[in-house]
C-alpha cells in the first residue's frame, strides 16, 4: 500500500481546485471565475488499486489586506508542512511574474512540481515560453495540463502516485473529501453567490450553517454592509431564489434550504470575528 499527501499552491485563480476535482474525478473543492474563491485548506481523496492520494487544497498565496487575506495566506503556506509532494500551480495564460516566484521561493523546489495550466487556451511557442520562464526554479518535474479539458492530468496523476511512500490508507476507501456535510452545503451557496453576483459583493460574502435537522438546513449569509444585503437578497428576493434553486440541485432529494442574510460589519477586517467564522 502506497499513500500520501500532495500539496497543491499557487496564485489565485490558476486553477488549483478545478485541477484537484479534475483529478479526483469529482467535485471536492468549490469553484468560480473569481480569484481567491477558495478560503480553506480542502482535502480530496482518490483512492486506486493499493495506493490512497489525498490532495491538499489551498487558498490562492497573494499580499493580503485584510485580516480574512492573512489567515488564508497563513492557511496555505502551512499547508506545505509535512506533505509527501508539494506542487505549484502556474496559469499558461499569463507571465510568470513576481508572485509566482513568491510562491516557489516557499517550496523545496528541487523536490516539488511544477504545474502549468489552462493549455487548452494557448498556443504552442507560448507554452514553451512558459516553459523556458520556469525551467530556472530546478524543479523536479514539470507538466503541462488543463484542467478543463483534462488533458495532461494522467500523466501527472501517475507521476504523483508514483512519489507516494508505503504507508497507510488515511482516509476511509469510500471518502473523497474531509469536508464535513455542514460545510460543503455553505461552500455551494457562496459558490452560487459568486457565479450569480460577479463583481458586486463576493469578496464581502462569508457562510455557514446556522441549523441542520435534515431535511431542513438554515444557512446564513454574512456580508458587511447593509447595502450589500439589499443586493444579495436582490429585487423581490430573486438572487436568493436562484442561489436556492441551483443549490438544491445538488443536495440529496427532499432537502429544504433556507437561506438568511445578516450584516456583520467589516468583519473581514478583525481577526476574531474572521476566525469566528470558521476561517
Amino acid at each position: 500500500m502506497r499513500s500520501g499527501f500532495v500539496a497543491v499552491v499557487g496564485r489565485p485563480n490558476v486553477g488549483k481546485s478545478t485541477l484537484i476535482n479534475a483529478l479526483c474525478g469529482r467535485k471536492v473543492s468549490i469553484v468560480s471565475d473569481k480569484p481567491q474563491t477558495t478560503r480553506h485548506r480542502i482535502m480530496g481523496v482518490l483512492n486506486r488499486d493499493q495506493a490512497q492520494i489525498v490532495f491538499v487544497d489551498t487558498p490562492g498565496l497573494h499580499k493580503p489586506v485584510t485580516a480574512l487575506g492573512e489567515r488564508v495566506n497563513a492557511t496555505a503556506l502551512e499547508s506545505l508542512d509535512d506533505v509527501d509532494v508539494q506542487c505549484i500551480v502556474v496559469d499558461a495564460t499569463k507571465p510568470v511574474g513576481s508572485g509566482d516566484q513568491w510562491v516557489a521561493n516557499h517550496l523545496k523546489l528541487e523536490k516539488s512540481v511544477v504545474i502549468i495550466n489552462k493549455i487548452d487556451r494557448v498556443k504552442p511557442e507560448q507554452l514553451l515560453e512558459q516553459l523556458q520562464r520556469v525551467s530556472a526554479w530546478g524543479a523536479a518535474a514539470y507538466f503541462p495540463v488543463s484542467a478543463k479539458t483534462g488533458e495532461g492530468t494522467d500523466a501527472l496523476l501517475e507521476y504523483l502516485l508514483g512519489q507516494l511512500p508505503e504507508g497507510p490508507e488515511y482516509f476511509p476507501p469510500e471518502s473523497f473529501s474531509d469536508v464535513t456535510e455542514e460545510q460543503w452545503v455553505a461552500e455551494l451557496v457562496r459558490e452560487q453567490l459568486l457565479a450569480i453576483m460577479r463583481d458586486e459583493v463576493p469578496y464581502s460574502i462569508a457562510t455557514r450553517v446556522a441549523e441542520w435537522e435534515w431535511p431542513r438546513i438554515k444557512v446564513e449569509i454574512i456580508v458587511e454592509r447593509d447595502s450589500q444585503k439589499g443586493l444579495v437578497i436582490g429585487h423581490k428576493g430573486e438572487v436568493l431564489k436562484q442561489v436556492g434553486s441551483r443549490v438544491r440541485e445538488q443536495l440529496p432529494a427532499g432537502a429544504f434550504l433556507e437561506l438568511l442574510v445578516k450584516v456583520d460589519k467589516d468583519w473581514q477586517r478583525d481577526a476574531g470575528r474572521v476566525e469566528r467564522l470558521g476561517y
